[in-house]
């Protein structure tokens, strides 16, 4: 990962389909992020372009980061989240994947944001728009929390 990366505390916390899919944060302040994607063979769909699962994850991964970007203690889920998918995602020998983020407005408890995905050519792909509650702990049913799922050696939150 890179030192971007472990800046966002390897984002906070260990995500591992986010380690799986090999994403590449470069971009992690002020309400921002940008984060890079190679698409491997198995990212890809009959078409064998960018399968559109990977692609919203990228996007949600983007987005969540931007707004974690202003508050890197907090956690962020995801409440809803709309994307449109504009044109296909090649991968390309010419580089990866770009996908940037923007936190467009925060509350005390919520982040609204957007973020487009760029093909190697500057050509945008795809395009979301979500909204993410800022969170220390995920409840997991009536009487049981999740904590985030920090790296060893950091500090707690809680």
């Amino acid at each position: 990962m890179s030192t971007t990366w472990e800046q966002a505390v390897g984002f906070g916390v260990e995500i591992p389909f986010v380690t799986h899919l090999g994403f590449d944060l470069t971009l992690f302040a002020d309400g921002r992020s940008e984060i890079r994607y190679a698409p491997k063979a198995e990212h890809l769909n009959s078409f064998n372009v960018t399968h559109g699962g990977a692609l919203m994850t990228l996007l949600d991964v983007t987005m969540a980061t931007a707004a974690r970007s202003v508050a890197p203690e907090m956690g962020v889920v995801t409440i809803e989240m709309k994307t449109s998918f504009m044109q296909p995602a090649v991968p390309s020998a010419e580089g990866p994947l770009v996908a940037k983020g923007e936190l467009m407005h925060r509350t005390a408890t919520m982040a609204f944001t957007q973020a487009t995905v760029f093909d190697a050519a500057g050509k945008p792909c795809a395009h979301a728009t979500g909204t993410f509650k800022y969170v220390k702990r995920l409840a997991t049913g009536s009487r049981t929390v999740n904590a985030l799922n920090t790296q060893p050696g950091t500090l707690s939150t809680d």
